[in-house]
């Protein structure tokens, strides 16, 4: 994670006269640096402080390529494969995007939710983790790493979600990339996430042969649980407060 021009959180709960995100779901694969313009162009209106600029949720797949967060380190680039590979500006390591991975980049205004990075990356584990058992996989969190892992038996686990995040006046950049039917091959290229001990899933590699659009129907369904106006939490839209209540 990265996080920039942080204060103490604002105990001040904001109006619910904000209209609630836009979502869009992004046709073929999305080059790199268009995502990238997309965000800016979005974190910059919501900057401004207009009630009239709705947050957006923007659901994409990529052509394979690997990111590099402003953690990366050199040496988990491995090479073996001729993807491009981006500064992406978030927070975190090395990642891969491709095809049959779904790449969700929200950009939400935490001072009309809770300005709490801590809470806001705890909320897109639980809303991972909601996605997921809407399949009837059990995603996890692990105190020492963030991203959504699954046991797989002996002492295995794998990860099957990575969430890395920017945040600029408490308005949100990235968000995460959940593995549904991606070639898992292309991971090779890097040590994901700069973690060499465990490996990646997928929701195929685990048998679970789900579409890319049930998977987005859930997405888009277990989203209003965890930051829906009627959402118990501090990350429902007008929520306040600071704690993670109700994650």
């Amino acid at each position: 994670m990265a996080d920039e021009n942080f204060s103490p959180a604002d105990p001040t709960t904001p109006p619910l006269s904000w209209p609630d995100p836009e979502w869009r779901i992004a046709d073929g694969y999305t080059r790199y640096p268009e995502a990238l313009a997309t965000m800016e162009d979005r974190v910059t209106a919501l900057t401004k402080g207009d009630p009239q600029d709705r947050e957006l949720v923007w659901l994409v797949e990529h052509p394979p390529l690997y990111t590099a967060g402003t953690s990366a380190r050199q040496e988990d680039l491995l090479g073996g494969n001729s993807f491009p590979v981006y500064d992406a500006g978030r927070g975190g390591q090395y990642t891969y995007h491709g095809p049959g991975q779904r790449v969700g980049y929200l950009m939400l205004d935490l001072k009309r939710r809770s300005p709490d990075v801590r809470c806001y990356v705890h909320a897109i584990e639980e809303w991972l983790i909601r996605t997921l058992d809407c399949f009837n996989v059990r995603g996890e969190r692990r105190e020492d790493r963030v991203g959504i892992w699954v046991a797989r038996g002996g002492g295995r686990e794998d990860k099957i979600g990575a969430i890395g995040v920017r945040v600029r006046r408490w308005v949100t950049f990235h968000g995460f990339a959940l593995n549904v039917e991606p070639d898992l091959s292309h991971f090779g290229g890097i040590v994901p996430c700069g973690i060499r001990e465990h490996g990646v899933t997928s929701l195929w590699d685990l048998g679970i042969h789900v579409t890319m659009e049930e998977v987005d129907s859930a997405l888009r369904r277990t989203f209003d649980e965890v930051f829906g106006r009627d959402a118990s939490g501090p990350m429902r839209l007008g929520g306040g407060g600071g704690a993670c209540q109700g994650m």
